[in-house]
């Protein structure tokens, strides 16, 4: 049966509304970016460098690399001036610059005058422009008018993050409520967006919701029983160190596997709801056992390649550390005891069994909404 067309464009408008109120919302956090009065970080061009101070051991280096660069913007722009680039022999977060980048310098001044100027790091936010561009208009080419609803879902997934969820955490809100409630809105934001509002959506989005809490449990459970200290995430102590020591680290590891698993889950249920829909417009009269026998043969499908993909995405992030394991020679017992492996491992395991939970949640939902009535609410 066809949907009207208020289900389907209601959705984009309340997307659309969604992110105008996400972009003029406060963080609560503006105020420290002015935090260093006399400074400004602004863009500048390196003109030529000097490395007289450089000194290297090995494949580090250490010292000061001299840069006569012209700022770009700012009280100052168009001036040219030396800045510092200092050196702490770390490969991770040194960078050398050459004539000609395009770098983030921090100008200090005082009376108009420049004090100091301290270069920060290379400028990428115009190829980042770039990748980004390419995407949405790959998208919108490919998909249509389904390419502009998962842009909005995207832009909106961006912005819940950064004006919701992170100020969140760090204002000491409970990470695992803030957790849920952010993935299941977002999976439901994205839902309706591709289905608009009819017994699809709510289908999907029931079963999404099923493997998100059944995630959390498992996630609650087994970061218990590994005794794992939410500190293995990068960043972590750096954080409690500038004032935030407050902050449950072990509680936000937990969100956190809930959040890392909810997009594959979400992609999961809307797969198996469209295959159970497609059935019951084919065959009418079929009863919703049969309807939902038809989407758990999907979800086994979908399953072959689902948990594959996700250890593949995971793993990504980690195959320096195990590089490292074998080139020391650690024995693999050893390596699956560390507490960083572990933590890697209960991620992976747990957002997998959240993906398994899904599809017959969503086989069983979908089987019982789409065969009970028409598919529109």
């Amino acid at each position: 049966m066809k949907v009207p067309k208020i289900n389907i464009h209601m959705p984009t408008v309340a997307g659309i509304i969604i992110i105008l109120l996400l972009m003029i919302i406060p963080t609560g956090f503006e105020d420290k970016q002015s935090i260093h009065s006399g400074t400004e970080r602004v863009t500048a061009r390196v003109i030529s460098t000097n490395e007289d101070t450089v000194r290297t051991s090995g494949l580090i280096q250490f010292g000061e690399q001299i840069c006569e660069v012209e700022i770009l913007q700012g009280s100052f722009k168009g001036e040219t001036v030396h800045a510092v680039n200092m050196l702490q022999g770390s490969l991770e977060r040194d960078k050398i610059f050459t004539p000609g980048d395009k770098a983030l310098v921090v100008v200090s001044s005082s009376e108009g005058r420049v004090l100091s100027v301290l270069m920060t790091d290379h400028y990428r936010f115009d190829y980042q422009i770039i990748l980004v561009s390419a995407f949405v208009l790959l998208l919108v080419l490919f998909a249509g008018k389904i390419g502009v609803r998962a842009v909005l879902s995207f832009i909106i997934t961006v912005l819940a993050i950064w004006k919701v969820l992170v100020p969140s955490l760090l204002h000491g809100a409970n990470p695992i409520f803030i957790g849920l409630a952010i993935t299941t809105t977002i999976a439901v934001i994205t839902i309706s967006l591709v289905y608009g509002f009819d017994r699809r959506a709510l289908a999907a989005s029931s079963g999404a919701l099923l493997g998100i809490v059944t995630t959390c449990v498992m996630g609650i459970l087994f970061t218990g029983w590994f005794k794992i200290h939410g500190a293995v995430m990068d960043y972590s102590q750096p954080l409690l160190f500038s004032g935030y020591s407050h902050l449950d680290l072990t509680e936000i590891f937990k969100a956190s596997i809930i959040i890392g698993a909810s997009g594959a889950m979400t992609d999961i249920a809307v797969g198996i709801t469209s295959a159970v829909n497609e059935v019951v417009e084919e065959v009418p009269g079929i009863g919703w056992k049969a309807a939902s026998k038809s989407g758990l043969n999907v979800g086994r499908a979908a399953m072959g390649t689902m948990t594959t993909t996700l250890l593949l995405a995971y793993s990504g992030g980690y195959i320096m550390l195990l590089m490292t394991f074998m080139a020391q020679g650690t024995p693999i017992l050893n390596i699956l005891n560390l507490k960083s492996v572990s933590a890697h491992i209960l991620d992976t395991l747990v957002g997998s069994i959240g993906l398994v939970a899904v599809a017959p949640f969503t086989a069983l939902t979908s089987g019982f909404l789409l065969t009970h009535g028409s598919a529109n609410l």
